[in-house]
């Protein structure tokens, strides 16, 4: 009986072994293919150059720079909100029909297709609003896409810290926020970490609702500009192409020279953003992690001729 259940582990453990293999040998193959076939993307007029100056037929420098700034609105406004939310969900909502009823809601939107919230945001911030393709619109777009997600993160890391540690916490007298911002949150730092990672990775790839929102277009940009100009880079309320949407239309119309060669290019530059991304974050919650939780090993203290002589004695 011992060895057929110790039979039986082992072909599990072998299957589960095979499968991790199998899913890394298609990610390392997915990079591999399209490194391959956007090879040379890390020339500087390509990735800093406009569209229509390089020989290649065009450069990406404006949609990365759209890109990277994105990212950053959208996580300004859909990391407080995740986080908020969890913590109510998980520390002060009481459980019950009503807190079920809520998960249910955003797990609902949660399934949503990118292409649906995209007409939302066309319909609320393009049109009612009045404001256009902005970067502002893409961004609001991409939290409401986003904030489910963060927020379930969110809310099952800081439910899953020990209540012994957060009674501990209370016993010393802290209050029930300070118990949450010193001991829940600190401890669930890693897995926060990696749903702001999931909510950054939407970000590069989504293309669907950023078409609606945010525009196709972007205009020759001018740093010297005033900050209300469309041609700021900062401004918010100007049109943005993001690398995503950038590398759709490339496909999907073809009206620049070369534009399989600046897509795949496109692309590389794209998956590499994203590894480049989940790395830094990877290791900065590290950081973080080891700093908030005090155990960053300390250094020895030398021991000197003097405490040797006496020990000795």
């Amino acid at each position: 009986m011992r060895n057929t259940a110790r039979m039986i582990n082992n072909i599990w453990t072998g299957i589960f072994y095979m499968i991790a293999t199998l899913v890394i040998m298609l990610l390392v193959f997915m990079v591999w293919k399209i490194l391959s076939l956007g090879w040379g993307f890390w020339d500087p007029s390509f990735l800093t150059g406009l569209p229509s100056n390089t020989k290649s037929g065009g450069g990406i420098g404006p949609q990365l720079f759209n890109s990277f700034y994105l990212l950053i609105l959208s996580l300004i406004l859909s990391v407080p909100l995740g986080l908020g939310a969890g913590i109510f969900m998980a520390e002060y909502a009481k459980k019950g029909k009503i807190l079920n009823f809520v998960r249910l809601c955003i797990e609902t939107m949660a399934s949503l297709p990118s292409i649906v919230v995209g007409l939302f945001g066309l319909l609320v911030f393009v049109t009612l609003a009045r404001w256009g393709y902005t970067l502002i619109g893409g961004a609001l777009v991409l939290t409401i896409l986003n904030l489910p997600n963060l927020t379930r993160v969110c809310e099952l890391a800081i439910s899953s810290v020990p209540p012994s540690v957060k009674e501990a916490s209370l016993a010393l007298g802290a209050t029930r926020w300070q118990t949450i911002i010193k001991v829940s949150i600190p401890s669930s730092l890693k897995e926060i970490i990696t749903g702001v990672i999931l909510t950054a990775g939407r970000v590069f790839g989504e293309a669907a609702a950023l078409i609606y929102t945010a525009g196709l277009t972007t205009p020759i940009l001018n740093s010297s500009a005033n900050l209300n100009s469309p041609v700021n880079p900062f401004n918010i309320f100007r049109p943005a192409e993001t690398l995503a949407v950038h590398i759709w239309k490339l496909n999907s119309e073809g009206i620049v020279p070369d534009a399989r060669l600046i897509a795949t290019k496109s692309a590389a530059v794209l998956i590499i953003m994203v590894l480049l991304f989940n790395i830094a974050a990877r290791l900065t919650a590290g950081m973080l992690d080891r700093y908030l939780k005090g155990t960053k090993t300390a250094k020895k203290p030398k021991k000197n001729k003097q405490w040797k002589e006496n020990n000795v004695a």
